[in-house]
């Protein structure tokens, strides 16, 4: 890994008093229950082609849930839990090799949430990254001669990762080389994940999953969307909100990603919540609190009327002093906090700038910084039936190839 090498990794471990937990769990969503269908022969001959069939399962019980799982998957502890999901540590037979295992809740509900774990599968299926989290293994226990019908669960297996930022942050102080090392991690992370096209939309510190030796990757792509498709302002959790969402600009730009990005930034710095907002308009007076009042030529940027009108009729104020919100903090951490937490999104930093920026000049490579095959977004146009989706979905399970560093892991296992 480059930046650790560029790195001494033994100045950036956390206390020892530091409890590492894998995490990977995905927000709820409430969807109507629709009909199975029956199976498609055109899948049977994708399985029967398929190596993967031979693997050989075993039945447990975890938190009153049956998981089935390959044999060389050991040890399987809970770790989190979510409406979509439960995640399990899982240790790979005959190694010292530790990964997540997500069994997806209801996966084929319906088709909102088919279309939704095609979606999460495809993404993570493309994200190859040191701090992006990637995936590693997929399966399902049905045999190839089972119905669609039975085709009922999806695992997939993705890198442990220790505790999110949200438990660091709770736990200890952090020194300006951890902040610097951190923030410039996940810029790495998100210039990569922008350079294919996609919008995170919910960076927020327990997104964000960081090892013993502070290696981070960003988690969870449940409400990643391709950047040309409209969105709805009612996404990522408000705190970690950027201004134009709540504001309704339906073609909003990978920035918001930046804004979460200096509010996570701010609350490494402090320890506190930058706009730890009540509601959706409390979040919006916090944030005009601190930047001041808009310009015209912002105000003639919200589409809304009724934002618009809200925000005028808002006293005037004046933009708080960074210097004195964040008074001990290094100065050039306070000028990539001002360009990130800039209000209009067209002015907002971007990732690839950022990581220019002298703050992470001790870690800057952009020889090292890649960028990612533009992904492949045709499918969120489609309006496929359930058992569709399904099939598209089994293919890839089928024919899904693991990495070559840890498929050295499974074949070693066979």
């Amino acid at each position: 890994m480059h930046i650790r090498q560029q790195a001494d990794v033994a100045h950036y471990r956390f206390g020892p008093d530091f409890e590492f937990v894998g995490m990977s769990v995905s927000p709820p969503m409430n969807c109507s229950q629709y009909a199975f269908s029956v199976w498609n022969p055109a899948i049977r001959d994708i399985v029967k082609m398929s190596a993967r069939k031979t693997q050989k399962f075993y039945k447990l019980d975890i938190n009153r849930t049956e998981w089935e799982v390959p044999e060389i998957y050991q040890q399987l502890h809970p770790v989190g839990s979510g409406a979509y999901g439960q995640v399990c540590k899982a240790r790979i037979r005959g190694t010292n090799t530790d990964v997540a295992i997500k069994k997806l809740s209801r996966p084929f509900q319906s088709t909102v949430h088919a279309k939704r774990t095609y979606r999460e599968l495809m993404l993570l299926k493309h994200m190859d990254h040191e701090n992006v989290i990637g995936l590693l293994d997929i399966f399902h226990p049905h045999p190839p001669e089972a119905t669609l019908e039975e085709f009922q669960n999806v695992y997939l297996v993705t890198h442990l990762m220790g505790a999110d930022l949200n438990n660091i942050i709770k736990m200890q102080n952090l020194s300006d080389d951890h902040v610097q090392f951190l923030v410039y991690q996940i810029l790495r992370g998100l210039k990569y994940i922008h350079s294919a096209g996609v919008i995170h939309r919910d960076l927020k510190p327990c997104n964000i999953a960081v090892n013993e030796d502070c290696e981070l990757r960003i988690l969870d792509f449940g409400l990643a969307r391709p950047t040309e498709f409209e969105m709805t302002g009612y996404v990522a959790t408000r705190w970690y909100r950027a201004p134009e969402i709540m504001l309704n600009w339906m073609h909003y730009s990978q920035t918001v990603d930046i804004w979460s990005v200096g509010c996570i930034m701010a609350e490494l710095i402090t320890r506190r919540t930058l706009f730890p907002g009540t509601d959706h308009i409390h979040q919006l007076n916090l944030i005009m609190e601190m930047l001041g009042t808009p310009p015209d030529d912002f105000m003639r940027k919200i589409s809304s009327d009724n934002a618009r009108n809200y925000i005028n009729s808002l006293p005037p104020t004046k933009r708080k002093d960074f210097k004195v919100v964040f008074k001990n903090a290094n100065p050039l951490a306070i000028d990539l906090l001002e360009k990130m937490l800039e209000l209009d999104a067209d002015k907002r930093i971007t990732a690839e700038q950022a990581l220019a920026h002298p703050y992470l000049q001790k870690y800057a490579d952009p020889g090292d910084e890649q960028t990612a095959p533009l992904y492949d977004q045709s499918f969120e146009e489609k309006d496929f039936s359930l058992e569709k989706w399904k099939e598209l979905i089994y293919k890839e399970v089928m024919n899904f190839k693991p990495p070559a560093s840890f498929a050295a892991n499974l074949e070693s296992n066979v």
